[in-house]
């Protein structure tokens, strides 16, 4: 068992509340064990400048972390140029891209802001999970308020991490877990089994690839569970 009493291949629980901001056109609240998200969409007629005159569309991300979000105090984020908050909102970016028929679009974009109000570890998956919900949403209403002729998503992305913490491989890592881990690994995939983005490092520790291939068959298996989940929250209110 494990810090939270959670089996080594053991998500932990999932709670998404859509349409949790008003004026938001699309948005939710994501809690993953005691990470807490929230992801709200804007829509925008235009498209950044290298898009102009394209007809396609753009779909980015901004991520921040609220100053009391962890177990202890980080200066408010005036700014984006912190290098972590920049390599997260692009990986969130790249993830919802990947599975956005972007020229269905035409020249429109959407911005998917990720404000972690509480980290306990996987912001950055959580932050994918939960966008992935409020760009469906958005698109919706887009398709909805005849902005676009249909729902252009081309797959369902979910993502999760895996790790080595004390010589085994762990699934979905707490902040406890993921400090102590010699290997932290973070795997974005789709509904259709493939990868959009595998971010492993060995922290000041080497690993196998037998060691890598039981933890891509881990994440692999997570996330189809969070996949899953995403598809009963759509369909149901549909």
């Amino acid at each position: 068992m494990r810090i939270d009493n959670r089996n080594l291949d053991e998500l932990r629980k999932i709670k998404i509340i859509r349409n949790y901001q008003k004026f938001a056109d699309a948005s939710c609240l994501i809690q993953c064990g005691n990470t807490k998200i929230i992801c709200a969409a804007t829509i925008q007629q235009s498209v950044p400048p290298h898009l102009k005159d394209t007809g396609t569309g753009w779909v980015t991300a901004e991520y921040a972390l609220l100053p009391r979000a962890g177990d202890r105090r980080t200066s408010r984020q005036r700014t984006i140029s912190a290098g972590r908050t920049q390599e997260i909102q692009r990986l969130i970016g790249r993830c919802l891209r990947a599975v956005v028929d972007l020229p269905a679009m035409g020249e429109k974009s959407i911005l998917i802001d990720c404000d972690v109000v509480q980290a306990d570890g996987g912001t950055r998956t959580t932050s994918i999970n939960g966008a992935f919900i409020a760009l469906y949403d958005a698109l919706n209403k887009m398709k909805n308020t005849g902005l676009i002729d249909t729902i252009p998503i081309k797959s369902y992305v979910a993502a999760t991490s895996v790790g080595i913490v004390d010589d085994k491989i762990l699934l979905d890592l707490c902040a406890k877990e993921d400090n102590k881990a010699s290997v932290d690994m973070n795997v974005v995939m789709t509904d259709t089994g493939r990868f959009v983005e595998i971010q492993g490092t060995g922290e000041e520790a080497t690993f196998s690839q037998k060691d890598l291939e039981k933890m891509l068959k881990l994440a692999k298996d997570g996330i189809s569970e969070i996949i899953k989940l995403q598809k009963n929250i759509i369909q149901k209110n549909k």
